[in-house]
């Protein structure tokens, strides 16, 4: 076969694989070749065959059109599906049940592929009816630290936070532990031991109030406290809501059930006043606080006190670092014992998501 029979073929191939693939035209005048994957108001993706998804930026997109049908979304809700074409300021689609219709590029929220459209849907119909397993979010924060030598001391705190929310609902735990020991006489002496954890949900009742029920559970070797079983429900409202995050008020009651290594063990009515932030500081970094007074309506005078507040900045992915500070504060401890309780840990923190 001659070189000129050789390259005819491979510029017919090359010209069928252009009739029959979808293009995206540029502001500089480039024309890349693929399949249209998705686009959003900010970017378009094509797969190319040879250089695989590419990722464009809207605004420099002046045309496109694709062979097969595509899915796009319009401002109005509305999705047109059919071949797309035109640019740079209005797209014509080609619709089975409608004929032309002419899209202005500034009405376009959305285009997807076939499959992206299909994907697309099956994440909204996830997060619609979502399982039980489903859209868990949380991390797991771990640190330790020892002396060798003239002191021997070793500490090990973990800490983990998992939350499921939807547009209806949100239901969370959370676990804090904190270990330390010294054994520089010779002798293991533990000199912390507290655990802390608990379970809440909340359900909206409105776009701003919720209903929220929890139990917070707790165990302090200092303290003498074998266990605080705290059931406690009330109602919030969403004060400030933003992209860069959240401020909600609390109220409600709670039960307070305390069991002391002494023999003492009482129970008591509380009320319920607090508040809780999530803040993005930057790109990176964000801010959790909550604040919970609960009043004690069975011993007048008495209260108990829990603040929290962590900060975190992502190292890489999955990987951040962080600070929290947590403190618990009894006004009525066991005789002998100090009132107020501090926990510091700072370590690496592992997030995850599903």
């Amino acid at each position: 076969m001659s070189y000129s029979l050789v390259l005819r073929a491979l510029g017919f191939l090359l010209f069928v694989t252009s009739v029959f693939a979808d293009t995206v035209t540029m502001k500089n005048g480039d024309r890349i070749s693929g399949v249209i994957l998705k686009s959003d108001e900010k970017t378009l993706t094509i797969k190319s065959e040879y250089a695989g998804p590419i990722t464009l930026p809207w605004d420099a997109v002046t045309g496109i059109e694709s062979k097969d049908p595509v899915y796009v979304g319009l401002k109005s809700g509305q999705i047109v599906v059919g071949p797309a074409k035109g640019g740079p300021d209005k797209y014509e689609i080609q619709t089975k049940e409608s004929g032309s219709v002419v899209a202005p590029k500034e009405s376009i929220v959305s285009i997807r592929s076939k499959e992206e459209q299909e994907n697309y849907q099956r994440e909204i119909d996830r997060f619609r009816n979502p399982r039980l397993v489903d859209l868990w979010a949380g991390f797991v924060d771990l640190g330790y630290a020892t002396t060798r030598g003239n002191a021997e001391t070793s500490s090990i705190n973990v800490s983990a936070n998992a939350e499921r929310a939807t547009s209806r609902d949100k239901i969370g735990v959370h676990f804090t532990s904190l270990y330390a020991s010294n054994d520089t006489t010779g002798l293991s002496q533990v000199t912390a031991n507290a655990i802390r954890g608990g379970i809440n949900y909340s359900l909206n009742v409105t776009p701003k109030l919720f209903a929220f029920g929890s139990t917070d559970l707790e165990f302090d070797q200092f303290q003498q406290l074998d266990l605080r079983f705290a059931p406690a429900g009330g109602f919030g409202y969403k004060a400030i809501k933003s992209d860069r995050g959240s401020f909600d008020l609390l109220g409600g009651a709670s039960l307070n059930r305390e069991f002391f290594s002494t023999g003492l063990s009482r129970t008591s009515g509380e009320l319920l006043l607090g508040n809780e932030l999530n803040y993005k500081l930057s790109k990176s970094s964000n801010l959790h606080q909550k604040l919970v007074f609960y009043p004690n309506v069975s011993d007048t005078g008495a209260f108990r006190l829990n603040f929290d507040t962590t900060a975190d900045t992502k190292l890489y992915k999955f990987l951040a670092w962080q600070v929290t500070f947590s403190s618990r504060y009894l006004s009525n401890p066991v005789p002998g014992n100090k009132k107020n309780d501090i926990l510091f840990t700072t370590g690496l923190r592992i997030t995850f998501a599903k």
